[in-house]
Parts: C-alpha cells; sequence; structure tokens
C-alpha cells in the first residue's frame, strides 16, 4: 500500500469549514489530489473517522449533491471524476480565495494611465477637442457654455476651439503566459507548494477569463521539460521527478507570445527555487541541483535577457 505524507495543518482544515462549509473542504481537497474526486471523497471520509469533521455530517448526501449540481460526473466505471462545471467552479473559487478585493475594471478590460478618447467607458473629466476626437464624444452643454463666454449673445456660433470632448477610460488588452513549476521540489520535504501554486494559477486563469475576456491566456508547465497545457487541465497536474528547467519554461513562453498580435505580453512564473536543469544545443539535459550552476543560471539569465529584449 502506498502512503502520502505531507506536514498537517488541522487549524487550515478547521477554517476552510467554517468559512464556507463542505464545498470549500472538497475543492482543497480535490487541488491537494490533483483533481481525484474519489481520493479527495475518501479523505474526507477519514477526517470524519478522525474527528476532524462533525459526525453529524451526511458525506454520502454530499457526494449525491456534487452528482446534482453537475460539479462530478460518473466515469463509465463505477466511480466518478470532474465534470466541466467543476472545473470552472474550481476556477472560480481560487479567484475568490486568492482576491477577495478585485476592483472592477469596466467590461472586464485593463484600465491604464491617462484618458484618452476612444472605445472606452466615458469618463467624468472633459478636455479641448483635437483633431481626431469622435463628433459623438462632444460635451455641447459646455461647448456652447465656451461660445458664450468668448462671444456673448444668445445664439452664438461654435467655433473649433469653443469644442469640448468627454474624455474616455483608456483600455488595452493583454497576451499572458502562465509559468507553473511542476519539479520535485514542490513538495519535498513533505511541505506541500504545489497546492498553493495550483490555487493562484486557477485564480490568475479565471479572472482573465471573466473580467478579460478579450485577453489571450495560455498555461505552461516546467519540470525536466515545458510543455503547453489547455486551462481545463489545470485543476489535474501534479509534481513529478523532474528538475526546474526554468529556461525552457521561459522559452516556451517567449515562443507563443511572439505570435501574439497583442501589444501587451507579459510572463507570470510560480516557482519555488533556482533552476537545476537546462537543454544543451543537442537536445541533452544537462542537470545540477547542487547549488547554483553557474552554466545553469547563465543560460536562463540570457533567456530572460532575450524575453525582455522580445518585449
Amino acid at each position: 500500500m502506498r502512503y502520502e505524507y505531507s506536514e498537517w495543518d488541522e487549524e487550515l482544515i478547521k477554517q476552510l469549514v467554517a468559512e464556507r462549509g463542505m464545498l470549500n473542504l472538497f475543492n482543497y481537497l480535490m487541488l491537494r489530489t490533483s483533481g481525484d474526486v474519489e481520493r479527495a471523497l475518501d479523505f474526507m471520509d477519514r477526517l470524519q473517522e478522525n474527528g476532524q469533521l462533525d459526525s453529524n455530517m451526511d458525506l454520502e448526501a454530499f457526494r449525491k449533491k456534487l452528482l446534482e449540481q453537475r460539479l462530478i460526473k460518473d466515469d463509465g466505471s463505477g466511480g466518478v471524476s470532474l465534470a466541466a462545471k467543476g472545473e470552472n467552479w474550481m476556477r472560480q473559487e481560487a479567484l475568490e480565495y486568492i482576491f477577495s478585493d478585485l476592483l472592477t475594471s469596466g467590461s472586464g478590460e485593463h484600465s491604464i494611465e491617462g484618458g484618452t478618447t476612444g472605445p472606452g467607458d466615458i469618463l467624468p473629466e472633459r478636455k479641448a477637442y483635437e483633431y481626431g476626437d469622435p463628433s459623438s464624444d462632444i460635451d455641447f452643454n459646455e461647448s456652447y457654455k465656451n461660445a458664450i463666454r468668448r462671444i456673448g449673445g444668445t445664439e452664438p456660433m461654435l467655433e473649433e476651439e469653443d469644442l469640448t470632448v468627454f474624455e474616455r477610460e483608456n483600455t488595452t488588452s493583454a497576451a499572458t503566459v502562465l509559468l507553473l513549476d511542476l519539479s520535485h521540489s514542490m513538495i519535498l520535504y513533505g511541505e506541500d507548494r504545489i497546492t498553493p501554486a495550483k490555487q493562484v494559477a486557477m485564480a490568475l486563469a479565471q479572472m482573465i477569463k471573466t473580467r478579460y475576456p478579450k485577453d489571450i491566456l495560455e498555461i505552461v508547465t516546467f519540470g525536466d521539460e515545458a510543455k503547453r497545457i489547455p486551462m481545463s487541465k489545470l485543476p489535474y497536474v501534479n509534481v513529478g521527478p523532474f528538475h526546474t528547467n526554468t529556461q525552457e519554461g521561459l522559452k516556451l513562453g517567449r515562443e507563443i507570445l511572439l505570435r501574439s498580435k497583442s501589444s501587451n505580453k507579459q510572463i507570470f512564473m510560480i516557482t519555488d527555487g533556482k533552476p537545476s536543469v537546462v537543454r544543451q544545443r543537442n537536445g541533452e539535459l544537462y542537470i545540477n541541483s547542487n547549488g547554483l550552476d553557474p552554466y545553469i543560471v547563465n543560460r536562463t539569465l540570457d533567456e530572460a535577457i532575450l524575453c525582455r529584449k522580445k518585449g
């Protein structure tokens, strides 16, 4: 029989149950088990047997509720697995957990500094008309007041110098690559770093998907090698017996962004430690987990510099 050991945080379990109940605990256990519904439910059974969960909680009824709400589904072999609705729900829960005080931004586009005229939401501030400003943004009340101040009378003739236009919120879009470290150090010595890392990754993915729908988001995992994965696979990723190939993760992220037409390109990396492997020109891996190997570090920094040069 295989056992999995990690640090036990009883206060965290109590907090999860107290704050949002069974669903919150189930979500957390799903992250810990990399999307394995049966293992997560089995953990809940064991928590109840050990007295960490109220003995009056009906876990079988909770399982049926998950099925009824279509968060999980029959897998065709007598077991259950996460449904597409459940994957979306997990991302939403991660978003609410990580970002409890997010500000809204119009229709979900990013606000950037400085008012302008264009496609963004109209602001209360005004500015003098400039050639190219859309006529639909002209504040005629203020413009006529300017004309009256200029020449007086009750029927002033508007001149270009009188025109005032509303400013608009300056908005933009972005292309983002999220790098997620799946190296063995993410669970080394019984410390669970991969669960909070996945929470952050899923929260960012959900925020971009729901609040900035015009944005582009790509997910890249990296261990010995870097791989591009669909967003729907985030709940299921898990660490392996991998080293940390940060250089290859950055390289794949750069190659993805170079194909994007967005003027704003960014890479977010979630990792717990130093790079410990790079791929050599002949395709073989050069590995050294002891300290900071200058060859590995310099190759990684070279890639970071190239990412910066490419914007």
